[in-house]
């Protein structure tokens, strides 16, 4: 396992692979059980891996309890990540969801039960809501900071407009700032790099990358059975309802059948090659339910696709960048070439 820091704006070594543990306990009602969620635990960090990411809502609470009892040991040694917002209790009472200072601060608290540690590496604020203002949610962070209750500041699923404003309001107040960016990533999820990660990079952010195999349908399964997220949580995946997305999972069970490896390592290893292009290299979230699974991900660390397999996934799984970035591009490429073109403004005379 190789290191990174977490964006520019930090010195926090973190290895090339964040353990999710969306699926550490059955709170769901589907998930892994204790036992074989301590063997995946023990075996991403016996393989390097030092970056653990969960939520206060994973399993309704379980999921860090659990992270709590496996962290216990060796907690310094480790990165640990967390996030609040929507709350462990399904309950979602009144003052018990949302991003205001008050459910901040009880999150935060229950959250440091659960992970029977008093401090928090990363804490991601999972979603933005409609109400708080972000004056008020980067002023109650930047406390937790300074009370040493959590180290780093981060925003999980947020628009990049509300994440630059942020990170500015922070830097111009004082306040701890912006550390980085979560958001889905894979080959059936293409839209952050329309606006998300060109921000990441220009702002320095650190960026962890969720859902690398979108849900398990990058693996083929889908195509023999629905079980699995499919059947289990009937969401947080992608299915084939077009022709695009059919073509991308034929291009990635074609390869992974011409390299010897399964579909589920071609994906992944798609994800860090890309990952690795950004200018500090983005960390995919890996979330194995089964040990089975964290040994496929742990291969394709040894996978490195050639550039012709990386033009063939590029190309089939490509997006339209939208307005104003193909208008810019055509733009650019007129004037390249030295050609006119209608966004030209017009030569007016200097008298």
């Amino acid at each position: 396992m190789r290191y990174t820091t977490f964006g520019r704006r930090t010195g926090l070594r973190v290895s090339e692979y964040a353990l999710g543990t969306g699926n550490f306990g059955t709170g769901w009602g589907a998930g892994t059980e204790r036992n074989e969620a301590k063997a995946i635990f023990d075996r991403f960090v016996e393989a390097g891996g030092n970056f653990i990411d969960t939520a206060d809502t994973y399993q309704a609470g379980q999921s860090e309890q659990l992270v709590g009892e496996f962290i216990h040991r060796g907690r310094d040694d480790l990165v640990l990540a967390t996030k609040f917002t929507v709350g462990a209790s399904p309950e979602r009472k009144l003052q018990r969801t949302g991003n205001a200072r008050k459910n901040l601060r009880i999150s935060v608290e229950e959250s440091l039960t659960r992970l029977n540690t008093d401090y928090i590496d990363v804490l991601w604020v999972h979603y933005p809501d409609a109400l708080t203002p972000v004056e008020e949610l980067l002023r109650g962070l930047d406390d937790l900071v300074s009370q040493g209750k959590i180290l780093y500041v981060a925003f999980s699923n947020f628009p990049a407009w509300r994440v630059s404003r942020a990170s500015l309001l922070a830097d111009v107040s004082g306040w701890a700032p912006v550390a980085g960016i979560q958001v889905e990533y894979s080959l059936v999820e293409r839209t952050a790099e329309r606006e998300l990660l060109p921000m990441a990079e220009a702002l320095g952010l650190g960026v962890t990358l969720w859902s690398p195999l979108g849900g398990g349908l990058l693996t083929g399964k889908y195509r023999q059975s629905s079980e699995g997220r499919l059947s289990d949580w009937g969401n947080l995946v992608h299915t084939e309802t077009d022709a695009q997305t059919t073509a991308t999972v034929d291009a990635v069970i074609d390869i992974a059948e011409r390299v010897g490896r399964t579909p589920a390592q071609v994906a992944t290893a798609w994800v860090r090659e890309r990952a690795r292009r950004l200018v500090t290299p983005g960390i995919p979230i890996i979330g194995p339910r089964r040990l089975s699974q964290l040994d496929d991900y742990l291969a394709a660390l040894t996978l490195d696709l050639d550039d012709a397999q990386c033009d063939r996934l590029d190309e089939v799984s490509q997006i339209p960048l939208g307005i104003p970035h193909q208008a810019n591009q055509k733009a650019l490429n007129g004037l390249q070439g030295g050609q006119s073109s209608e966004f030209d403004a017009p030569v007016v005379p200097v008298a």
